[in-house]
């Protein structure tokens, strides 16, 4: 019976080790841990230089140093400076495995080598790269990316020159099935989304759920000018009124904060916190409050609500001023509005009832403010909120949406119809529309002689 011992692969192999020069060992080892040290350098690269923040790669721009200038022009074209990347790292990491393969050959003879032999090169070297290759290096690297994006930025700027008519191809061939993945993608509308909607909510989702998942939809695509409060309902205080005075207007409006201008509205100097006057509640008239101004958030009219949302976040405010294409002041808009597209109202313990802007009489009659916005009335009454873009003109309230209809300013009483709307005024002044009734039909309105009474 053969024992261990008696095996002649150890002997093979151990003979076969023995017979190799001392310089077959050393070059062969230095040419891997060389290799694998490339592998590290590249391997990091990648985390080093895609996580670059905007001020890194400003500093560079502006830096003279060679190093610098080599990354300015590699993140130039990020998807080169990847696919160079991905082809150094694989030629790197083929010439680990062929040269490693090589050496077991010269150790052991490929006949005589075995399966044993092959499975523990293959583990082996997998465990080398991926731990000292791959791991240490981006762990590294993503702690110190710019130092690291530095170090290797020649090496990479070198390799980029050589290697772009490789690069050159792989990123044709990728931009060709992007192209082809893009023309397979949906180009939905909202209303589609909104549509699609409708029909694929179960029946056991609310209707204040429903209105969320609208609201998210339509959430990218409303101004701040659908949403704001218009200029002549800003609650603001004159920078000149006395500290009794400001107390007095500060109690009766319930404002957590309150726009302060000189002269006119139209010149905001800032926005009154109103926690900010809690520590001086016992100084006399005299106090200069003025000093308490934090600077306001100015926004124009066409900015949407989305990216007035990340705005808000990244200021850390809570209110904006909105501006028309004059500078004019045109309205106001808080945080709490725009999250009311998506969830619907929010009232608190200090919101009233007389605050509401509409009465629903019956299922199809309503009285309206008209200062009421069109993107509110259509949530209210459950029409398109596209139904009005063709006739509303500037418009973004029920009274200038008459105004636009009519084309003057309308008498009380006066009826004015559109589709299946018909608009009854119920006051007016000299200056604007003040309340509306509305009867909405199934149909589209005729000459509606039985609403004359």
């Amino acid at each position: 019976m053969e024992t261990a011992l008696d095996d002649p692969y150890p002997s093979i192999i151990l003979l076969a080790i023995t017979q190799l020069p001392i310089s077959f060992y050393l070059v062969n080892g230095l040419g891997i841990l060389f290799l694998l040290l490339i592998s590290g350098l590249v391997s990091g690269s990648e985390v080093a230089f895609f996580s670059l923040t905007h001020d890194q790669i400003q500093e560079a721009k502006n830096s003279s140093n060679k190093s610098d200038q080599h990354i300015t022009r590699l993140v130039l074209d990020p998807k080169r400076l990847l696919a160079t990347i991905l082809i150094l790292n694989n030629l790197v990491n083929i010439f680990i495995v062929t040269i490693s393969t090589f050496a077991t050959w010269k150790m052991v003879g490929s006949k005589d080598a075995g399966g044993i032999v092959i499975v523990a090169l293959t583990v082996g070297i997998t465990i080398l790269i991926i731990f000292f290759g791959e791991i240490v290096p981006k762990v590294y690297a993503n702690h110190n990316s710019m130092s690291f994006a530095r170090f290797t930025a020649p090496m990479l700027s070198l390799t980029d020159k050589v290697l772009r008519p490789i690069s050159w191809m792989l990123m044709s061939l990728s931009n060709v099935i992007e192209k082809n993945i893009e023309k397979k993608g949906y180009n939905l509308s909202v209303d589609e989304i909104s549509h699609a909607l409708e029909i694929t909510t179960d029946k056991e989702a609310t209707e204040e759920e429903k209105d969320m998942l609208k609201g998210i939809v339509n959430f990218s695509t409303l101004s701040v000018k659908q949403v704001m409060k218009s200029r002549i309902d800003i609650t603001a205080i004159d920078i000149e009124t006395d500290f009794h005075d400001l107390m007095d207007k500060v109690n009766k409006t319930g404002y957590s904060r309150i726009p302060i201008y000189t002269e006119t509205i139209d010149k905001i100097d800032g926005i009154l916190y109103i926690k900010d006057l809690l520590p001086h509640l016992d100084k006399t008239e005299e106090f200069q409050w003025q000093t308490l101004l934090r600077p306001a958030f100015f926004v124009p009219e066409s900015k949407k609500i989305d990216d007035l949302f990340k705005d808000f976040q990244e200021k850390q405010v809570h209110m904006a001023i909105v501006v028309d294409e004059y500078g004019g002041i045109s309205g106001l808009t808080t945080l709490e509005d725009v999250i009311e597209e998506i969830v619907g109202e929010i009232n608190d313990e200090f919101d009233e009832d007389n605050d509401i802007a509409y009465n629903k009489l019956d299922a199809n009659t309503y009285i309206f403010e008209g200062k009421t916005s069109l993107n509110d009335f259509c949530k209210i009454t459950g029409e398109d909120a596209g139904l009005f873009e063709t006739v509303k003109g500037d418009s973004e309230s029920l009274g200038g949406l008459l105004l636009e209809l009519n084309t003057k300013l309308p008498h009380a009483g006066e009826k004015i119809e559109f589709q299946h709307f018909l608009f009854t005024v119920v006051a007016v002044d000299q200056k604007r529309i003040k309340r509306v009734r509305v009867f909405i039909s199934s149909e589209k309105i005729g000459a509606m002689k039985e609403f004359e009474d």
